[in-house]
């Protein structure tokens, strides 16, 4: 049995994941950003070990999840499923200046993933979107360009790519993968997304718990538990060393050696 912390959990495909783990016998913990949601993903998944809560869109907020996290024991494996889709109308700054869809889908993953004890496994979420977003490394917050909401969720989605393999090449005793779960008809994905819903939960939780050789590799790309070629440039170093940098010096914290 392993146990497992599952971000952004409250509904969703975190909250299908959850269901699916803690049916198969694992130890599931769910995040949710509201005591609000909390108590819902209680009472949709009543088997789950317990409920973190804390929103990830201020740094704060991201260190008290991160303590709470630490708080109730070292897990085997933490999905970063957190985030927000592409509909953002405009910019929107967070309490600390920051992009609110940078600080959630992107921040929120780095700051966890360096304050949370570690794990053996480590899944962040992307998306087939990553490849057509290839980031202006040195305008992440989309202070000097005109904003564009599709371009932006389809950035932060890339540097989740570049996220994964960076930890999986600076913690090589860690296995660290990234996946797309398709574009299905959740919340985020709208109701006239065409991919199969049923599908979408699988490889996250597959690559948090199974065996199986390929689930117990590091610093892959995935889609349907089989392995996806990503956009060549997050396997760049310098790409992946830029973005783990500018995420020390937006949270002060440096990614743990």
């Amino acid at each position: 049995m392993a146990r497992i912390l599952i971000t952004g959990s409250a509904d969703g495909l975190g909250l299908m994941a959850g269901q699916h783990l803690a049916r198969s016998g694992h130890e599931v913990v769910l995040h949710a950003r509201s005591d609000a949601r909390g108590e819902a993903a209680r009472r949709a998944l009543p088997e789950a070990a317990g409920v973190l809560t804390g929103d990830v869109v201020t740094i704060a907020g991201m260190r008290a999840v991160a303590a709470q996290a630490n708080a109730t024991g070292r897990f085997d494996a933490v999905i970063h499923n957190v985030g927000i889709g592409y509909r953002e109308p405009r910019r929107i700054p967070t309490a600390d200046g920051l992009s609110h869809l940078f600080a959630i889908n992107v921040l929120a993953p780095y700051l966890l993933t360096a304050l949370i004890e570690r794990p053996d496994r480590l899944v962040y979420l992307s998306s087939g979107m990553h490849p057509g977003g290839r980031p202006d490394m040195d305008d992440l917050q989309w202070e000097r360009r005109r904003w564009n909401g599709l371009q932006a969720y389809a950035e932060s989605k890339f540097l989740d790519v570049a996220l994964a393999f960076g930890v999986a090449r600076r913690w090589p005793d860690v296995r660290a993968n990234a996946l797309e779960p398709g574009w299905v008809p959740t919340r985020m994905g709208g109701p006239g997304a065409p991919d199969d819903l049923a599908q979408a939960h699988l490889t996250q939780a597959w690559l948090a718990v199974a065996d199986e050789p390929l689930a117990r590799s590091t610093g892959r790309y995935f889609y349907h538990r089989a392995l996806r070629e990503p956009d060549p440039l997050t396997r760049d170093e310098g790409c992946q060393d830029t973005l783990l940098d500018a995420c020390a010096r937006l949270t002060g914290v440096p990614f743990p050696p």
